[in-house]
């Protein structure tokens, strides 16, 4: 039984785009979409859509530009067989809380409530990029296998996995996070919240958004009492640690990934 634990350990194992961490992903990329899918459009039914023409279009906007960025490098870098997992969408949602999110699948949600601190595309690109980087990173399916390590063990993983499309079901539920008020960050550890500030950094860059605005994006964030721990930041590394790490990386993402 350890032996055929073991295997489908070394076998579930992949890298992350872009930082090449290596990562244990059990459940497949069809189960994790399916459930997301699922759960993001029940959220959608009970969501009210903005009527703020202006803000949505730049969500939108802004979207699309990070989107297009990423595809491309996942071509350019020998992993086209990854697109097929996204279906890019995203819609600006009333909701004053200063949120956002992206569900795997690249269903991304914007609160009117972040836009209320947002003062520019790029500022925008630091969130859309960050929230893009956790669906690339397939975080979701990372923390959903964490789980079942912990849930059932190695020694009866094999069982698990061969009965896994309601198991999966469950850990969905518990990693995306939709209950009854629809927290729909996903709660990730800091060691992938890092990893998605540098990856989304990144992608921001590559769609032509100053890379620099994200330092002083969340040096604004941690000065704006509007904004004091706000929602999408509740399980997020401290702000002086995310500024920090940003700025250590910036030089590099400038001279590799940003054109003007």
């Amino acid at each position: 039984m350890f032996a055929v634990a073991l295997l489908l350990i070394l076998s579930g194992c992949s890298s992350v785009p872009v930082t090449g961490r290596k990562q244990l992903l059990l459940v497949s990329d069809q189960e994790v979409l399916s459930s997301s899918l699922t759960q993001y459009n029940d959220y959608m039914k009970t969501a009210t859509k903005s009527t703020n023409k202006t803000q949505s279009a730049m969500v939108t906007r802004v979207g699309q530009k990070i989107a297009a960025a990423t595809e491309n490098y996942l071509r350019q870098n020998g992993m086209s067989s990854e697109l097929s997992n996204f279906s890019w969408e995203f819609s600006l949602v009333k909701d004053s809380q200063v949120n956002a999110f992206c569900m795997p699948g690249g269903k991304i949600v914007v609160y009117e409530g972040l836009m209320g601190i947002v003062g520019s595309d790029d500022e925008l690109a630091v969130v859309v990029g960050h929230e893009v980087a956790h669906a690339v990173a397939k975080h979701a399916n990372e923390r959903m296998s964490q789980q079942v390590m912990a849930q059932y063990g190695a020694q009866i993983l094999s069982a698990t996995i061969a009965n896994k499309s309601a198991m999966v079901q469950t850990l969905a539920n518990g990693v995306f996070g939709l209950g009854a008020q629809y927290g729909v960050m996903l709660p990730f550890s800091r060691k992938h919240e890092i990893e998605a500030d540098y990856m989304g950094t990144i992608f921001m860059a590559m769609a032509g958004y100053n890379p620099d605005v994200a330092v002083s994006f969340w040096q604004k964030m941690s000065s704006s009492s509007s904004a004091k721990v706000p929602q999408f930041m509740s399980t997020h590394p401290s702000d002086a640690q995310r500024i920090a790490e940003l700025q250590k990386k910036l030089p590099t993402i400038k001279q590799n990934y940003y054109k003007k």
